[in-house]
This record gives C-alpha cells, sequence and structure tokens, in this order.
C-alpha cells in the first residue's frame, strides 16, 4: 500500500513530561511482580470507542500534567499524581453525597409543606450540585486518562514493521516490509486532542498490518484499541489475533532488557496489556464460549510467563475474576454487590442519586414534537411521580427464588385482570427491570454480523420452527468462516418478539369489547411511560403487539378515547425516531444521566445498514474507517449498561408478567381471536332482524 501525504512530523517525537515520568518509574520495577491490588484495569471503555482522540481533551491533560506538583521540589511521580487524585475524588463525592440527600430532603419538604423560603432554596443549591457533578465527572475522566500505563510501552510508527517481525510463527519466511505496504494514512489539517497541523488518521491496512498498529503510540488514548477489541473478527479470528499476541510476548519476554527504552521491552510490555484489556473486555463473548482458546490462553501464562514475569500471575487472576463475574450474573445472584467494598457501594449510590436528580430536572421538558396533549398520562406520572420511595435509589436485582410465590396455576386464574388492577407506572417499571436484566447480559460485539444469523428487517428473527442451532452461518456471513460467533442477539430478539405476542394475545382473549378498550388503553399509556423513562426497547415490542393484523382490526380501536388512540401515532413517531440515526440515542447528555435500553432490533439494523458494501479496497487493504464507524455504533450498549434503572423491584408482578408471557410466547394470535367473538363486528340484532322481515316481505309481494 502506498502512504498518502506522509507526514514526518507524526510521530509526536517529543513525549509528554508525565509519560516520560511513567517510563523512569517502571524502568526500575519491570520484570517485577506488580502489586496486584495496584494494578489497575487497562480497558479504555466504550468512551474510547465512542469519542475516539477526543475523549480527553486538554483540559484533562494538563490537569494530570499539574497534579503533584504543588510543590517545586517534588518530581513528576505517577504514584503521587494517583494518590493525591484518590484523595481528591473521595472528597468530593463525599460532599456531592451529602449536599445532594440534603437537596432530597428538602425537596420532599417542599412538596409537603411548599413553603417559600424551600423553594428560593432550592435553585440555588440545585445550580451547585451540578457544578459539584460535574466536578466529580471531570475527576473521574482524569482518573481514568491516568490509568492508561499502556501508553508508555507505544511505539513510533516506524518501528510497527519491527513488531510484526519480533513474532516468529507468522513471518518465517517473509520478505521484510515498510509501514507503507501495512498501513494506509489521509492526512487531516487540525487534530483537536493535541493541536497539530497535518495529523495522519489511519485509513486501511493489512490484517497484520492492523493488529501491529495495537502498538502505535497513543493508540489507547486514540480509542483504536478499544475500536480493534470490537471489530477484529471481520479480518481475523480469535485464535490468530491470540497466536499474534502470544508470538510477540514469546519472541521477547527473553530477550527484553531492564531498560524500557528498547523497542523489545516496550513490545512485551505492550502485549500485555492488550492481552489485559482484551479479557477485561471480550472475556464473555470471546473466552467464555471458547473452551480452547482460553485453555490456549491459560497454557501458555502457566507454562511460559508466570515463572518470569509478575504480569502471568495477574492475567491468571483477571481470567478467574472474569469467570466467577460470568458465572454470578448467570445465575442472577446478588452477592457480588453486597461484597463490594463500602467505597464502591457509596460511588454507586452517588450515580444514583445523580441520575434522579437529573430526572427530576429535566423529565417536566421531555415531549415528542408529535405529541398533541398529555391527557391522562399526566394524571397517572403524577401520582407516584415524587414520592419518597420515588426518589431515594432502590436495589435492582432480582432473585428466582424470591419471585417464585404465584404459581403458575394462580396467574392462570388470574388472568389479565392483574394488568388492568395495576397502574401503567407499576408495569412499566416492572417491565423496564425485566427488560434490563436481558440487555445486561448482551455485548456490542452481538451486535455484529447479524445477517449471519437470520436477522431481517420487518420480519420475526429467528422462525419459531427453527431453533437458533440450525441457524446457517454460510449466508451473508461477514466474519471469516472460523470465527466463532456468540448468538445472544437471537436470545434478545425472541424475548422481544415473545412481549410483542404476549401484549396480542391478551387483547384477543379478552370476552367483552369493555375489556379490551381498557387493556388497550393499559398497553398504550405502558408504552408511553416506558419511551418517556428512555425504555424503547419495551415501548417497541408494546407497538409491534399493538400493530398485530389481528389487534389492529378490532372493533374495540373505534371506541377508544381520543387521547389515549393519538399515543398510537405517538409511538410510531418514535419509532421513526429511532430508525432516522443509528446515534440519535447519544445525542446530547441525557444518555449519560438517564438510564436508556434501545431497542435490539432497530440497532441491529443499524449495524447492518453500516455493514453494506465492501470492507476491502482494491488492493486488498481492510477499510479501517467503515470498522470504526461499526465500533463506535455498537460502543452505545456499554454506555447504556452503565447507567441502570434503579426502580424497586416487585417480584410478585415480575413473576406474574413473566408467566403470562411464557405462557402467551408460541401463541397463534388468529386461532386465538377465533374464539373470542368480541374480536369481530356485529350487526345489532333488531337490524338483523328488521333486514330478513323486509327481504320475505319482498319476496312475497313477487307471488302475489
Amino acid at each position: 500500500l502506498q502512504s498518502k501525504s506522509c507526514d514526518p512530523g507524526f510521530a509526536e517525537e517529543n513525549a509528554s513530561s508525565e509519560e516520560q515520568a511513567m517510563t523512569k518509574i517502571a524502568g526500575n520495577s519491570y520484570l517485577a511482580s506488580p502489586n496486584l491490588p495496584d494494578f489497575c484495569g487497562c480497558s479504555p471503555g466504550w468512551s474510547s470507542a465512542f469519542y475516539g482522540a477526543e475523549c480527553f481533551d486538554s483540559e484533562v491533560h494538563s490537569y494530570l500534567k499539574n497534579l503533584g506538583n504543588q510543590k517545586s521540589s517534588e518530581s513528576q511521580n505517577i504514584d503521587a499524581k494517583k494518590v493525591e487524585l484518590e484523595q481528591l475524588l473521595m472528597m468530593e463525592t463525599k460532599n456531592y453525597r451529602k449536599t445532594i440527600k440534603f437537596y432530597q430532603k428538602l425537596l420532599q419538604k417542599e412538596r409537603r409543606s411548599k413553603g417559600p423560603e424551600t423553594k428560593s432554596v432550592l435553585p440555588k443549591l440545585r445550580g451547585q450540585l451540578q457544578e459539584m457533578k460535574s466536578k466529580v465527572q471531570f475527576l473521574e475522566l482524569v482518573k481514568k486518562y491516568q490509568m492508561m500505563y499502556a501508553e508508555q510501552w507505544g511505539v513510533e510508527s516506524y518501528v510497527l514493521p519491527t513488531v510484526i517481525h519480533s513474532g516468529k510463527a507468522d513471518t518465517m519466511g517473509m520478505a521484510p516490509m515498510g509501514e507503507s505496504s501495512l498501513l494506509l494514512y489521509y492526512n487531516t489539517e487540525k487534530h483537536q486532542c493535541n493541536n497539530q497541523n497535518g495529523v495522519r488518521v489511519l485509513q486501511a491496512g493489512t490484517p497484520l498490518g492492523l493488529m501491529a498498529y495495537l502498538y502505535s503510540r497513543n493508540a489507547f488514548l486514540e480509542g483504536y484499541v478499544q475500536q480493534f477489541l470490537y471489530t477484529f473478527r471481520y479480518f481475523c479470528t480469535q485464535e490468530e489475533f491470540l497466536q499474534f499476541l502470544l508470538d510477540r510476548i514469546s519472541s521477547t519476554l527473553s530477550s527484553a532488557s531492564l531498560d524500557p527504552s528498547t523497542s523489545l521491552t516496550k513490545i512485551c510490555n505492550r502485549s500485555f496489556y492488550i492481552l489485559q484489556a482484551w479479557i477485561e473486555d471480550c472475556y464473555s463473548v470471546d473466552f467464555a464460549t471458547n473452551t480452547d482458546l482460553l485453555d490456549t490462553l491459560k497454557e501458555f501464562i502457566s507454562s511460559k510467563v508466570a515463572s518470569l514475569n509478575g504480569y502471568g500471575e495477574r492475567l491468571l487472576s483477571l481470567l478467574k475474576d472474569a469467570s466467577a463475574r460470568r458465572s454470578c450474573s448467570a445465575d442472577l445472584c446478588s452477592g457480588v454487590d453486597k461484597c463490594e467494598e463500602e467505597t464502591e457501594e457509596g460511588r454507586k449510590t452517588l450515580h444514583s442519586l445523580c441520575k434522579k436528580l437529573s430526572e427530576d430536572v429535566s423529565r417536566k421538558n421531555f415531549h415528542w414534537k408529535l405529541s398533541k396533549g398529555m391527557g391522562p398520562i399526566a394524571q397517572y406520572q403524577r401520582e407516584q411521580l415524587h414520592t419518597g420511595s420515588a426518589v431515594l435509589p432502590k436495589p435492582c436485582c432480582s432473585s428466582l427464588a424470591e419471585e417464585s410465590s404465584i404459581s403458575l396455576a394462580r396467574a392462570d386464574e388470574v388472568g389479565p385482570v392483574l394488568l388492568i388492577e395495576c397502574t401503567p407506572q407499576q408495569l412499566c417499571w416492572q417491565l423496564t427491570l425485566l427488560q434490563q436484566e436481558v440487555f445486561n447480559k448482551c455485548h456490542p460485539v452481538h451486535f455484529l454480523n447479524s445477517r449471519a444469523l437470520g436477522v431481517k428487517d420487518k420480519c420475526v428473527a429467528v422462525p419459531k420452527a427453527v431453533s437458533p442451532e440450525t441457524v446457517s452461518l454460510k449466508v451473508c456471513n461477514l466474519f471469516l468462516s472460523k470465527c466463532v460467533q456468540d448468538q445472544y442477539l437471537l436470545q434478545l430478539l425472541k424475548n422481544a418478539d415473545s412481549i410483542s405476542t404476549w401484549v396480542a394475545a391478551e387483547i384477543v382473549t379478552c370476552h367483552t369489547t369493555k375489556r379490551q378498550v381498557s387493556l388497550l388503553s393499559k398497553f398504550l399509556l405502558i408504552a408511553k411511560c416506558c419511551y418517556e423513562q428512555r425504555n424503547f426497547a419495551t415501548a417497541m415490542q408494546i407497538l409491534a403487539g399493538l400493530e398485530n393484523l389481528i389487534v389492529r382490526q378490532l372493533p374495540a380501536w373505534k371506541i377508544l378515547p381520543a387521547k389515549v388512540a393519538e399515543i398510537m401515532e405517538e409511538l410510531k413517531a418514535v419509532e421513526v425516531f429511532l430508525k432516522s440515526d443509528s446515534l440519535c440515542l447519544m445525542e446530547g447528555d441525557r444518555f449519560k444521566t438517564l438510564p436508556t435500553i434501545p431497542s435490539a432490533h432497530v440497532l441491529a439494523m443499524h449495524v447492518q445498514q453500516l455493514e453494506t458494501g465492501g470492507f476491502t479496497m482494491t488492493n486488498g487493504a481492510h477499510k479501517w474507517t467503515k470498522l470504526r464507524n461499526i465500533a463506535k455504533v455498537v460502543s452505545q450498549v456499554h454506555a447504556f449498561q452503565e447507567n441502570p434503572y434503579t426502580y424497586a423491584p416487585d417480584f410478585q408482578l415480575q413473576s406474574y408478567l413473566r408467566q403470562r408471557i411464557t405462557r402467551f410466547k408460541d401463541a397463534d394470535i388468529s386461532a386465538l381471536a377465533a374464539d373470542n367473538c368480541a374480536n369481530f363486528h356485529h350487526i345489532p340484532a333488531e337490524k338483523h332482524s328488521r333486514k330478513i322481515q323486509d327481504t320475505l316481505r319482498r319476496m312475497k309481494a313477487t307471488f302475489q
């Protein structure tokens, strides 16, 4: 490949002072076993993939540079920076927590007494809280930037061919190659992160070149590493990527010197950090589903790394922790939360309070353009919106043992009565918690290559007569043929289809038109409440159930109150909004403060749209710009998972909903509707009798 507009200044030859300090410290401790509690995670996270180089601006860079340097006698020690940052973050978090609790008390007092003194204090206090929240979030971002220890082992672009040839297995017999034959760049006039001109941006590369670019300087900070971890399956398998990393470790581990400035030392250490980031972020989709891959990694670490380098012990511990977290998540266990440290619990509580504050401030302004009025919706929202239980955060963990209080037989006896008796908000909350439980198990990688799983637009993803195991991966498979793909997306879409079928079945099985009107109104109000709480998944599932051909022809729609019927148009407008832009839910800062659950099918369709077209150029290079855009879209899955709903779980109601959904998930709506006379248009008996009499009278007259 030929490099376009190659700029010799691209490498940023002058390293920043804090990176030099990090290298200096690391040079004295290389090959020493790291202190495991202080060995921080290095996964860049979703924000790195989404924002790229703009994730950390110059303000964060300058703040970290000056941190720990207040006294002229102090040197720029990264340990001093870390200690001071932790102290500042702990102090600001503690103050913010106290202030927001005081704000909640004043808010409740104002709602009870409506005193003028509290009304004058609340706006000022709210402004202070917003400032404190911004400061805490900024310190969290600085902490994340400081944790990018892996950047000290990055190499300049001209060293990347050395990275390729440092491995033995995949370069034997290969002729020496330069950077221009591995990677293709294009020029930008200005880079917002470092304010330089003529910066090269990666455009395309060969599989080896793209893997080698993981070792380039600032690959972590610019978001490349996270974007690569999301999308590498399009051009290499998990086994090939793992072997690439292990070959670099094998060839440099024994020859790496104590001098951290040598290329071999940097390649060796950078390989460990890349491997750690891969395990931290993609264990569930790559290692947990591929035992051979996991065994290969464990055997390599135990036999070749653990005895020579402290990273081996850390990686084995990391694999053990990741496996334990996955097992706990599969069992829906809440014991891990109870075992967390008190400081982490405090931060989670702070996050929940921060979210509740944002909900209280912004809920009043959340309206869709096509909404023609709140009508009865506003009434049920005001009923329990600002109660004390709604203000304080609640745990959001469920237990299958606790929610077994209603037997399946009992649920059948109750029927849809409980749906009508519960308020739309209660049902919205519990359906949201059930949806969150399913959504939190998915990974951004699950939404890639969905065509190979049979996912199509405007149809059921998996036919009910076909199991997910029988879906052929040979049709429209964009991954390499030997690449293992987790099919959890099919479960997610099947769950959505089950809820839509349940909604339609509950309506068509009502034996009176009056009951159908009541249930139609309830589901419309639930859907509206869901999308206003940014649970777009459940809202679209209910819409799909209401748009069922049999349901849309019911006579009950003609006598539905006009204001309630208008909600149907609002839901369609929301659907158009969700389909309009793949990043529409990431606009502004609302997604950072309010929890969100996207529609899985809509997101999969957006990714399929980005996957349309070739992934390679005419010379065989893979288009990194295309892969980067795909990574940006799927990264919002992790962004939404970071901000969970904290509604109080009603295990009895959740159990009832689960059982009703399970009962009707495979139902034939047309067959159910045929057994119910309320689903048909009827001619009044008197009018029908009069028509018969008139017909007989006319026939009698013809014979006279």
